[in-house]
């Protein structure tokens, strides 16, 4: 995709808007990807079991429906009756044991009850060595993550450079993307930086 000038140096105001379109199609997928790997540490930081009740924590949980592994919200409804106590209600009351199990087998540190029609988990609040335990594994996961956004941009351009050897894109074309690139990574390494501080800001809140 050559973004040469047809001739001359002055370019009619429509050959350079069609030239940002065209560098808009190539950093395109590698915004898509950074936009991606902030929605990913979103979710993680969304399991975060933080002492007060969020049904998010259950979402990476599946339980045996049959002899398939299923989603647990797929099986029953979920609520928030109190501030620290998540409920449970299974659509077949035999899906309770299977549910128990689930939550003993994960790694939620929660201990659940059950009285014959819905599971209880209760929240315990947290101590403040175990939320700076947390607020440390949330550091490291956010950091995780903008190496994930810096080698998206490494990637791009060596993308870039490789459609610039074989003419596709010109030598200045080629700058503007590097640049467009690195304003996307700053972009996108502030948005992790903005979930990092207000997640840590949670857990460390008693």
């Amino acid at each position: 995709m050559k973004l040469m000038p047809a001739g001359g140096n002055k370019r009619p105001e429509s050959n350079r808007r069609s030239e940002n379109i065209q560098r808009s199609d190539m950093t395109k997928p590698y915004e898509e990807r950074m936009s991606k790997t902030v929605s990913m540490l979103e979710s993680e930081f969304d399991t975060i079991r933080v002492g007060r009740a969020n049904p998010r924590v259950l979402d990476k949980l599946t339980v045996n429906y049959y002899g398939t592994d299923t989603p647990l919200s797929q099986v029953g409804n979920i609520t928030v009756p109190e501030a620290r106590v998540l409920q449970i209600a299974p659509w077949e009351a035999a899906m309770l044991k299977e549910i128990e199990k689930a939550i003993h087998g994960s790694d939620l540190g929660l201990n659940p009850t059950n009285d014959g029609k819905v599971i209880r988990l209760v929240f315990p609040e947290l101590t403040e060595e175990r939320r700076k335990a947390l607020a440390k594994d949330v550091k490291k996961k956010g950091e995780d993550s903008k190496v994930s956004i810096r080698n998206i941009r490494r990637d791009a351009v060596d993308a870039f450079k490789k459609a610039q050897k074989k003419s596709e894109v010109t030598e200045d074309d080629l700058k503007q993307l590097e640049v467009e690139t690195q304003n996307l990574t700053d972009k996108y390494i502030a948005e992790l930086d903005k979930r990092i501080e207000a997640k840590t800001k949670e857990i460390m809140t008693v």
